[in-house]
């Protein structure tokens, strides 16, 4: 008796409610149209995400996007290798099609005592103070390309979102503590890991 009321409850049980929300994916004008979307799983959340890549200080990229984001993913994180930094912000809501605005502006962050390597010309040797909740110090080896600089938790972890991940374009090493990313290594255009980002962001 009691398996077959568990059997019934089993076949008679509602789907796990999953939201629908606004998907906008720039084109290579840079304009966002919105579509609808069915999240993935009850898991997700609707949200907007802001990519903004900042070179010499100055703002080079700020791309909007919207679309589903588990809970992890709806935080502010950033990647920042002296020369360029890239700013990912995700604000998310919980029902349907509730991401109608865009994500705010990326906090100002200022130095928070972590200092890492970073690559300056053909040496990785130069100091960068970390800044905002960048407490991880990073490298991303390459053939002919070595990069190095500070990253926040999100960036080093599994929960990044997959499209950020491969925009960042390949694997990197992360490691706490001062300088504890080495400082030995030759380097190229720090602008070589930022057009990846950008590319892969407007013509997805």
């Amino acid at each position: 008796m009691h398996l077959l009321v568990l059997v019934f409850g089993i076949v008679l049980l509602p789907k796990a409610y999953t939201l629908n929300c606004n998907k906008c994916v720039p084109g290579p004008s840079g304009t966002c149209t919105s579509s609808e979307k069915a999240c993935p799983s009850s898991k997700y959340l609707c949200g907007a995400m802001r990519i903004v890549s900042f070179v010499g200080g100055s703002k080079l990229a700020d791309i909007p996007m919207k679309s589903c984001f588990l809970p992890e993913e709806c935080v502010e994180s950033s990647v920042n290798f002296g020369l360029s930094r890239i700013v990912i912000s995700i604000a998310c809501c919980k029902s349907d099609l509730c991401n109608t605005q865009h994500a705010p502006e990326p906090s100002k962050s200022v130095p928070n005592g972590k200092k890492c390597y970073h690559c300056n010309g053909q040496t990785c040797t130069a100091t960068l103070p970390c800044q905002g909740s960048e407490d991880y110090c990073i490298s991303k080896p390459g053939e002919k390309i070595m990069v190095k600089g500070c990253a926040t938790k999100q960036i080093c972890s599994n929960v990044i979102n997959p499209q950020i991940k491969a925009a960042i374009d390949g694997e990197i090493s992360c490691c706490q503590g001062d300088y504890c990313n080495s400082a030995i290594s030759t380097s190229a255009s720090l602008l070589l890991l930022v057009a990846p980002l950008i590319s892969f962001v407007m013509f997805s």
